[in-house]
């Protein structure tokens, strides 16, 4: 819980070092960027006792009129359950769509804030399709092709016109899964401008 809030507390002393400054390339419609996210999956702990969960994204995001904008990506989830001295993996590899609405920014629009609601589809592992396991238990549950959507909290802060640092909050609810429905999102990445 640290390492997030210093990450934050970063993020937001950057964004006051550039508020001051004047940018006309912000948000404009037709505008492109590619987005690279990672972060951890429901909660953080360094206990060993514990698996850890993580997420990796890849994503294009196009922007629309008003600074709203249109996020097709994928995306890599792993959690890991402890089985004896072991842990078991479960992975999804989803793609989405969805829109991102700008809802609140600062006047020199280096800070902008977006609620973005996307629908997801992709495919749930698990112990990557290996039933039997190291000491002869077999795995009952299967895998499966998903469906549902995710709600997310986004925050975007121009580090200059072309590259921002992103920190986001999402719920993900996947139908299909034999394991787990919902997942807890929270991370960070980098957008590059491509236009």
């Amino acid at each position: 819980m640290n390492r997030i809030l210093l990450i934050i507390t970063l993020a937001f002393s950057l964004s006051l070092l550039f508020m001051g400054q004047a940018h006309a390339q912000r948000y404009l419609p037709g505008q492109k960027g590619i987005q690279v996210t990672g972060g951890f999956v429901d909660g953080f702990t360094l206990e060993k006792k514990d698996g850890q969960a993580f997420f990796g994204g890849l994503a294009l995001s196009t922007y629309t009129k008003n600074g709203n904008r249109w996020v097709f990506g994928g995306e890599y989830l792993q959690k890991s359950y402890a089985y004896k001295d072991r842990f078991i993996p479960l992975s999804q590899i989803t793609a989405e769509g969805g829109y991102y609405l700008n809802f609140l920014s600062d006047a020199s629009k280096t800070l902008f804030f977006s609620v973005g609601l996307s629908a997801v589809g992709g495919y749930e592992t698990i112990n990557w399709g290996k039933e039997l396991l190291f000491d002869g238990a077999t795995i009952t549950s299967e895998d499966n092709f998903l469906y549902g959507g995710a709600i997310s909290f986004e925050t975007e802060i121009f580090l200059s016109d072309r590259f921002v640092l992103l920190i986001n909050a999402r719920e993900r609810v996947l139908f299909g899964s034999e394991i787990n429905k919902f997942h807890f999102q929270l991370g960070a990445g980098v957008k590059i401008f491509i236009n």
